[in-house]
């Protein structure tokens, strides 16, 4: 068995991300946490103030003789729009950008050669604005964030935001999910 790696990844809220990434063969665990800020430690009040420069991500490891780093890039790019400055829908700041934070060269190349990819597909009418960084730090956020969706169902933003989004990426990805999709 190849060893595990880890994937850093924002695409707006982190709970409406740790189910898509969950669900996937050949991911062992997702973690809803922090990067790229300048606090440390910081807290989920302190991150949503959109002042520590922090972006709420999810730290997925896998093992890529499962799954590649450029298919969980293809997952997470279908899974938010990467053409929204500092936001997702609703949800407005900095702490909710696009951003991949690479973990080595092979993973920033990877990232590059995905995005020149799909711009030159020209699926989104306006151009990626996804940030691509050297990860430095990452925090795990507060233990209610961890299985938010799944401890959480009858929540009306799991109801209204994340159960559309999670059904759509079933839809697509059901060959590489783990079990066969909820109702």
């Amino acid at each position: 068995m190849a060893e595990q790696q880890l994937a850093t990844l924002g695409g707006g809220c982190f709970w409406c991300l740790e189910p898509v990434f969950a669900e996937l063969v050949g991911v062992s665990d997702v973690v809803c946490g922090y990067a790229g800020g300048s606090l440390p430690n910081p807290s989920y009040a302190q991150v949503c103030t959109g002042t520590t420069g922090h972006a709420e991500v999810v730290q997925v490891r896998f093992d890529p003789a499962q799954i590649t780093y450029r298919d969980l890039l293809q997952v997470f790019f279908s899974a938010h729009d990467p053409t929204q400055l500092n936001r997702q829908g609703n949800d407005v700041g900095t702490q909710y950008r696009s951003v991949i934070f690479y973990h080595s060269a092979e993973q920033k190349e990877a990232a590059e050669a995905v995005i020149a990819e799909l711009e030159a597909a020209g699926i989104w009418p306006q151009p990626i604005v996804t940030e691509l960084n050297p990860l430095d730090t990452f925090y795990p956020a507060e233990d209610y964030h961890q299985g938010y969706f799944y401890n959480n169902p009858q929540q009306p933003y799991c109801q209204i935001v994340i159960a559309p989004k999670l059904a759509a990426f079933r839809r697509r990805f059901a060959r590489r999910l783990k079990r066969p999709p909820q109702v």
